[in-house]
């Protein structure tokens, strides 16, 4: 019996030892996954030293946002779009099937297909409105993924990590706001012109708007709102109340995309 009784001990300890093993392995292998992140700037959690702001952002305290005065955005114009696809390598296949897309313009309806179109202008009806993810306070997305390859950054910001994303597209399920692309095939071949200022990315992941994070990080506003000719695009801390964003918010009535669905978006309409 006692020779029984140690062996028992000696399994049990054993397999105290295993499971101590296994988490420690799960534990370095997500190390190894942030390790890879860190070669990246585009995928930086922390470091931000935004010089062209006011304040430097404090995590916690900093919640970056966008305005779009639709009222400016010039009817054809597409330069925002082209800057922000040629900056973060987005791919183009010529066909709406494996298309990839972080910001693009909708037709009014479709961007705001709950707001009262009772008695609107056909002015308003017939206007395309840029649409991109809304990098919302409660988003859907990041509790839909099983991996958590999208979460949501101490700024605000919803990010990807591209090398957790295991291709499953629950967070395209969730997300009611169709803004986000699935990389059906490898989508280098449809870079026309490569980027070096962010990584490329491969067939059977998830991708979207990041709020240009890569050019935040070197204090630069992003590559749609620093291109837009008509000044239609401000960015800024929506924490602020002294940032320009919160003045013009204050100062002009403003709209949200299904704002019914308690997302918060970060991204607002001056119709």
């Amino acid at each position: 019996m006692l020779e029984l009784s140690s062996v028992a001990h000696g399994d049990a300890e054993m397999n105290q030892q295993r499971r101590e093993f296994l988490k420690k392995a799960g534990l370095g292998a997500l190390a190894g996954l942030g390790a890879a992140a860190g070669l990246f700037p585009a995928l930086a959690l922390e470091k931000t030293d935004l010089s062209i702001f006011p304040e430097k952002p404090m995590p916690g305290k900093t919640r970056w946002g966008m305005l779009i005065d639709t009222r400016k955005c010039s009817e054809g114009c597409t330069q925002c779009i082209a800057a922000c696809h040629h900056t973060h390598n987005v791919p183009d296949f010529g066909n709406s099937k494996n298309q990839v897309k972080w910001i693009w313009k909708s037709p009014y309806e479709k961007a705001f297909p709950t707001a009262s179109q009772q008695f609107q202008g056909d002015d308003v009806k017939s206007r395309k409105v840029l649409t991109l993810c809304n990098h919302c306070t409660e988003p859907p997305c990041t509790r839909a993924c099983p991996t958590e390859a999208t979460f949501k950054r101490w700024d605000g910001i919803v990010s990807m990590d591209y090398h957790r994303c295991i291709g499953c597209r629950f967070c395209m399920a969730a997300c009611p706001y169709g803004s986000r692309s699935f990389n059906w095939q490898d989508p280098r071949p449809g870079i026309r012109e490569l980027s070096d200022t962010y990584p490329t990315r491969e067939r059977g992941v998830v991708e979207k708007c990041n709020f240009c994070s890569e050019r935040l990080v070197d204090g630069q506003l992003p590559a749609c709102v620093d291109t837009c000719p008509e000044k239609a695009l401000t960015f800024g801390d929506l924490n602020d109340p002294k940032s320009e964003i919160r003045t013009m918010l204050h100062a002009n009535e403003t709209m949200q995309r299904k704002p019914e669905l308690g997302t918060l978006p970060s991204v607002f309409y001056i119709i």
